[in-house]
């Protein structure tokens, strides 16, 4: 036999063996898909390190060479990791908020308004219901504008408890009478299951604040309403888990979920969060969710309100949400980071014309 002929047979061979070996990788890809249902079932983690010990004490044990140990380790480590991985993937691609699971947009009506459908959504308000003349002041100021939405805090879970907390359900019936006398719709914040079925009657938008957004049991019970739910992402959560706490509102049945990139704590100090302006494309690749910014609890700065608005705009913001206060200096919560209407006059008419830029109508 020539050395060209045993050459082409030794490849042959060795083609024969890649195919079963690409076989076999993928029938065990198949088994592990089924060990992860199983898991998942259980609520177990599917990455078991002891597990992968126990594998790699197998291997060891048969390796009769010529490979050495170290490489047999680092070949089926990556075996393993990748498989993990494709189980991560697939969790994904699950998920009900998905972008894979559901390629189009999600657009949520409400008062008229097409949230999600390519024009920014712009809700307002002060931080907090103080009184309705308050409360009135506002109302008139974003009605002038041709808005549709304002927000104002009825429940307000604060850092310190011998802070102002809200009114409770008098801030809430304040809300519901200027949401008739103004034609707007109320978003405001709920921070317990137990003030949901109050609450209904006098809302059109529930907010879950930052500091709940891993109340699970919270997020749960809003997914059993039919009110739309403006979620914020948590002072220090991951993307990740910001999709997976609108997974929860979803899997009970809400399919009216809003996400809000309201900024994340690091070790700046020049603003009171750090706007993640990159949360922005990023959720809108992975989710189907309309996607908004606040602008105010990002900054805590005035002087930043503007340019991330803009900011949020120029990258694909579906809204904007910022705190505006007819008399900041007396507010009772968040005084330095609202605007008063003056301001909020100017802020707008800025906006509108950055928005010209880019085709879009306020």
């Amino acid at each position: 036999m020539s050395e060209q002929k045993k050459l082409e047979e030794l490849r042959k061979q060795i083609d024969d063996l890649n195919l079963e070996i690409l076989r076999l990788i993928n029938e065990r890809a198949e088994i592990v898909n089924e060990i992860g249902k199983i898991k998942e079932k259980q609520g177990v983690n599917r990455y078991d390190p002891l597990r992968e010990r126990h594998m790699l004490d197998l291997l060891r044990k048969h390796n009769k060479g010529p490979l050495n140990q170290m490489t047999v380790d680092y070949i089926f480590k990556t075996i393993f990791k990748t498989a993990l991985k494709q189980l991560e993937a697939d969790t994904k691609k699950e998920l009900l908020v998905s972008r894979k699971k559901k390629p189009e947009d999600t657009i949520i009506e409400i008062n008229g308004e097409k949230i999600g459908a390519g024009e920014p959504t712009f809700i307002f308000g002060p931080c907090s219901v103080e009184s309705y003349e308050q409360t009135a002041q506002v109302a008139a100021s974003i009605k002038a504008k041709g808005l549709k939405f304002i927000r104002g805090g009825a429940y307000k879970p604060r850092t310190s408890p011998y802070d102002f907390q809200g009114l409770g359900l008098e801030g809430l019936k304040i809300l519901k009478r200027i949401s008739e006398e103004y034609g707007l719709a109320v978003v405001t914040e709920i921070v317990t299951p137990g003030h949901i079925e109050e609450a209904l009657d006098y809302v059109d938008v529930i907010q879950i604040g930052a500091r709940n957004m891993q109340n699970f049991e919270l997020l749960k019970a809003v997914g059993e309403t039919n009110k739309p739910v403006l979620l914020k992402r948590g002072l220090a959560a991951t993307i990740d888990e910001f999709i997976h706490a609108a997974e929860y509102i979803m899997s009970k049945g809400n399919e009216n979920i809003m996400l809000c990139e309201r900024g994340i704590r690091t070790y700046e100090r020049a603003t009171r969060n750090t706007l993640d302006i990159s949360a922005v494309p990023i959720l809108k690749q992975e989710t189907h969710l309309p996607v908004f910014v606040d602008v105010t609890h990002s900054t805590g700065r005035r002087d930043l309100l503007l340019p991330c608005a803009k900011a949020a705009i120029a990258i694909g913001a579906d809204g904007v949400m910022a705190e505006v206060h007819p008399d900041p200096s007396v507010a009772l919560s968040d005084s330095q980071q609202q605007m008063d209407l003056k301001q909020f006059d100017e802020f707008f008419e800025e906006l509108q014309k950055f928005m010209k830029q880019y085709e879009y109508k306020a």
